[in-house]
């Protein structure tokens, strides 16, 4: 069983940056292929960006690509989505998934595990 923490979110302005992070425990997650997800009222939970375990690949959706990175930290069980450029249209909670293998997944239901989520709300 894998437990996900999300954390770093917050209240920031348009054009700000912030960085979440996403730790795991319960055992590692070396092995696990990791996404963003996030939801804004109202909407479904739709893909934000994937990592491979490895690190070796990564994966966007376009509308964060170029603002957005995932990167992660296996020594310390850890993910990261490092926001720029926030917008308004970026509000939402943000969750952070895993699933055990080597791949780019990004769709929901793909994914086995997943994080309680963490609010980010970009105000204009």
């Amino acid at each position: 069983q894998v437990q996900l923490v999300e954390s770093g979110g917050g209240l920031v302005q348009a054009g700000d940056s912030l960085r979440l992070s996403c730790a795991a425990s319960g055992r590692s997650t070396s092995s696990y292929a990791m996404g963003w997800f996030r939801q804004a009222p109202g909407k479904e939970r739709e893909f934000v960006a994937a990592i491979t375990w490895s690190g070796g690949a990564t994966y966007y959706a376009d509308s964060v690509k170029g603002r957005f990175s995932i990167s992660r930290d296996n020594a310390k069980n850890t993910v990261y989505l490092q926001m720029n450029s926030l917008k308004p249209e970026d509000t939402a909670v943000y969750y952070c998934a895993a699933k055990r293998g080597s791949y780019l997944l990004t769709s929901t239901g793909q994914y086995d595990y997943w994080g309680q989520g963490t609010q980010v709300t970009v105000s204009s």
